[in-house]
């Protein structure tokens, strides 16, 4: 009676267990390093070694965070940032995928149009802002024009480059087929610059969460962008820094959400 045939042999099944180990490690040094930081920070703040009032502590900054989730101020700090970083966010990916495709559909209007949109992307955004203010006035639509500024011209130039550096093969193959321009576009260009479109949406949630920070930092009486500006100005240093560490985590969160959508889109296309 023949012997069942093994699923893996035992070369993939050694290199499948290398590279588990080597995620195994790299996660650990992950951990190992951020748990050392904390506690030469700690220990450092505990024995006088830095000054504990402008350096604080993790365990300052825990307690700090935790007197703020007691009295529910720091949901609403952090909703409000979150709102304004999605708000700019969605908009960006929109108006960026439509501003690209009326692009690529006339190259007389994107001959036109790209030397203003090489200068407006590498205008620094946070010039923009007092201006903004003016027009706008200090509200929240202030604040996610804000953060579409620092994001919108790029993802457009990118994305556009993308839509135009598609297999021109394949568009001649639709059009030899009596296909049309629009064909082109739902059939070959925008579902092969599906990865250039995740790939921006990665780098857009960053840059709009920077975009919303400035803007706080000018027109909000909320937020944490708000919280970081007026706590240097009394000198909290404790709200300060447990309001950048928020933004960090709320960064890698919102990155982690596009990277689940790209699994997503790999595993069902």
């Amino acid at each position: 009676m023949n012997k069942p045939l093994k699923k893996q042999s035992d070369g993939q099944e050694l290199f499948l267990r290398k590279i588990r180990r080597h995620r195994f490690t790299v996660r650990t040094a992950r951990i190992l390093i951020l748990v050392l930081f904390l506690f030469l920070w700690e220990f450092c703040a505990d024995k006088d070694i830095i000054d504990s009032f402008i350096f604080s502590s993790p365990s300052r900054i825990a307690l700090c965070f935790w007197e703020m989730v007691l009295d529910r101020s720091i949901f609403l700090h952090i909703g409000v940032t979150l709102y304004e970083t999605i708000a700019s966010f969605l908009l960006v990916t929109v108006s960026g995928v439509l501003i690209a495709v009326l692009l690529w559909a006339s190259r007389g209007l994107s001959e036109i149009v790209e030397p203003y949109l090489v200068v407006l992307n590498s205008l620094p955004k946070s010039a923009l802002a007092p201006l903004l203010i003016v027009w706008l006035g200090a509200t929240p639509t202030t604040i996610i024009v804000a953060g579409m500024s620092v994001a919108v011209f790029g993802s457009i130039m990118n994305l556009y480059t993308s839509f135009t550096t598609v297999d021109k093969e394949k568009i001649k193959l639709i059009y030899t087929l009596h296909g049309n321009r629009r064909h082109a576009l739902f059939k070959v260009v925008l579902p092969s610059s599906v990865p250039a479109i995740i790939s921006n949406m990665k780098v857009n949630i960053g840059l709009c969460l920077v975009g919303v920070v400035i803007g706080e930092f000018l027109a909000a009486r909320s937020g944490l962008g708000y919280l970081i500006i007026y706590s240097s100005q009394v000198f909290k240093m404790n709200w300060l820094l447990m309001s950048i560490v928020l933004l960090c985590i709320m960064a890698m969160a919102l990155y982690a959400v596009i990277g689940i959508i790209e699994k997503l889109f790999e595993k069902h296309f």
